[in-house]
């Protein structure tokens, strides 16, 4: 029995709710509001005492069955036309994020509303959260970020996670100092001196690929600069010695495993091990093992990963790479337009062209070469049309090529805003 039952078991007026709604007063059938009984309405028949009701609403008086809510009542009478169609619009007038607020407070879905109302309103969000991320400020945009607010609560949640496991209170003041450089002097030094080590093991790198600093040995043999050997151990020794400490102290192995940036930090120092065991088993000579030179030059070629580690001291880089992967529709649709474009002017320039004898494309694939350089704009001249009608199609090639890179890269560089001040953001939180 609900609790408006109660006071007027036997009268007609059961079938009633009155509501009142800033001084607009409306009467309302039971049937009516059944309809969506997950509305904050709705939901007001199955309550059973009256504390459930002021939960509901604002205030309740038992003797005149009258509900009072302390709401718009000129959005109230879009909330009475969507009981009876089951359709909502849009307010003329009304911010769409107050609209958004007085939906969720009604209880009715974004699904709700109207077909002439739908794209309008998803046009409206989109203009609120970008004029959101543009002014960088006030409570509206902190309170929209919910990515990293995210971002914070899973941190607290690592930091939790250490309750009740072995050395939790050393464990976890380690983890902190290594996750947040502005936790304490400490904690800063320790990353400074980790971004150290990735600078130099990135210019030992550079240094030993110029021929002046490479050595052979009394057999004409080259052998390894013993300075830069040196300093390539050294930073390996640091960054293994960081990723055993920061595996060793982590919350929970799986997931620091899983983690994009301690992937990248396990492929900068895996190549070193490797080679080193490809190096020992090839001092025998084994003829199956002919092919090891090359495997591991490849693998010192992957050192250069060890670049990437400068995404973890890096809020510009870390935010690159989350744009690229939540941008993923935007550049496939690049890929797919510039491949579009390619295939139809390496088409047309080879039929214009094939005919000249100075003229170099020849043939579609060296067509598909000279249209990639050219609707990128690199133009690096080493293929060229010679005719008139080729270069007024090189012309259109280039002019397309601008707007086709155009189009997408604003959306891009948008989202990389976005991301961008969301990690200095996040980074003032911690």
């Amino acid at each position: 029995m609900v609790y408006g039952q109660i006071f007027h078991r036997h009268s007609p007026d059961d079938c009633f709710i009155n509501v009142n709604v800033g001084g607009f007063k409306q009467r309302m059938e039971h049937d009516i509001l059944k309809r969506f009984p997950q509305t904050r309405l709705g939901r007001l028949l199955c309550c059973s005492s009256k504390e459930a009701i002021l939960e509901l609403c604002d205030d309740f008086s038992p003797s005149d069955k009258e509900y009072y809510f302390d709401r718009n009542p000129h959005f109230f009478c879009y909330v009475l036309n969507f009981y009876l169609t089951g359709k909502i619009h849009l307010v003329d007038g009304l911010c769409v994020v107050s609209f958004c607020q007085e939906i969720e407070y009604w209880g009715i879905k974004e699904r709700h509303l109207d077909f002439c109302c739908s794209s309008k309103f998803h046009e409206l969000m989109e203009v609120s959260e970008d004029k959101g991320w543009d002014q960088g400020s006030g409570d509206q945009q902190l309170h929209s970020s919910d990515s990293s607010i995210d971002e914070l609560s899973a941190l607290d949640e690592d930091i939790e996670m250490f309750d009740g496991t072995w050395c939790a209170d050393v464990r976890r003041n380690i983890w902190i100092q290594l996750e947040n450089p502005g936790y304490s002097t400490s904690a800063k030094a320790m990353a400074i001196a980790s971004l150290t080590v990735v600078i130099v093991s990135i210019v030992a790198m550079c240094v030993h690929s110029m021929p002046d600093f490479h050595q052979v040995d009394l057999n004409e043999k080259e052998i390894e600069n013993p300075v830069l050997t040196f300093f390539e151990n050294l930073c390996v020794l640091f960054f293994s010695a960081e990723f055993i400490l920061r595996l060793a102290v982590a919350p929970s192995a799986r997931k620091f495993l899983c983690s994009p940036l301690n992937i990248i930090d396990l492929m900068s120092v895996m190549p070193f091990y490797v080679t080193l065991a490809c190096d020992i088993m090839d001092e025998g000579e084994n003829p199956d093992l002919e092919n090891v030179g090359k495997v591991v030059q490849i693998l010192r070629l992957m050192r250069v990963f060890r670049i990437l580690k400068l995404a973890r001291h890096s809020a510009g880089l870390r935010s690159l790479g989350a744009t690229l992967r939540h941008s993923s529709h935007d550049v496939g649709l690049l890929i797919l337009f510039l491949s579009v474009g390619i295939s139809m002017f390496s088409a047309l320039i080879y039929c214009v062209e094939k005919e000249s004898q100075e003229s170099e494309l020849q043939s579609i694939p060296i067509g598909w070469w000279w249209a990639t350089i050219s609707m990128t704009t690199v133009g690096y001249g080493d293929t060229f049309p010679v005719t008139l009608s080729g270069k007024v199609i090189a012309t259109l090639c280039i002019i397309c090529g601008l707007l086709i890179v155009a189009l997408p890269i604003t959306n891009i560089f948008n989202k990389f805003s976005k991301f961008y001040e969301r990690q200095k953001r996040l980074e003032l939180k911690q």
